[in-house]
């Protein structure tokens, strides 16, 4: 139950970030909203992080180089997100992102890519994601 109110306050804020970059990109540009994003975060979790003081930097040798420039995916992230959100606006906008995020996550469970333990995929998966999709089509008519 914990990791289901964890991933909705997530998807909560996923798309409270949406709409306020969406908003500031409108005054002062996409790429200076996806800077002050990225600023605000990393203050943020820095402040968390002093606090916390949880893991140990020096292990960051551990981790294999590809996963250590994973944040660099957020500006891609709030670049393309504020682009759609101006254009087909919010609630199209998560789905389509929803369904994106889904799919992509369904490839790296079926294949195992990136070390996930791979698993086997079956019809119901297949059908939740369509249904998503017709979900999407039905919000677009």
């Amino acid at each position: 139950m914990k990791g289901v109110i964890f991933a909705l306050l997530g998807g909560a804020c996923i798309t409270l970030q949406g709409v306020a970059n969406a908003r500031i990109s409108q005054d002062i540009g996409t790429w200076q909203a996806a800077t002050i994003t990225q600023l605000t975060g990393f203050i943020i979790s820095l402040v968390i992080l002093l606090i916390v003081r949880d893991g140990h930097f020096r292990e960051y040798r551990k981790v294999q180089p590809l996963y250590l420039i994973g944040g660099a995916f957020a500006a891609i992230i709030i670049f393309n997100e504020v682009t759609a959100i101006q254009i087909i606006g919010v609630t199209l906008t998560i789905a389509a992102l929803l369904i994106a995020q889904l799919a992509f996550t369904f490839a790296i469970d079926a294949k195992g890519w990136f070390g996930v333990q791979k698993k086997k995929m079956k019809w119901p998966h297949y059908a939740g994601i369509l249904l998503m999709v017709t979900g999407v089509i039905i919000l677009k008519l």
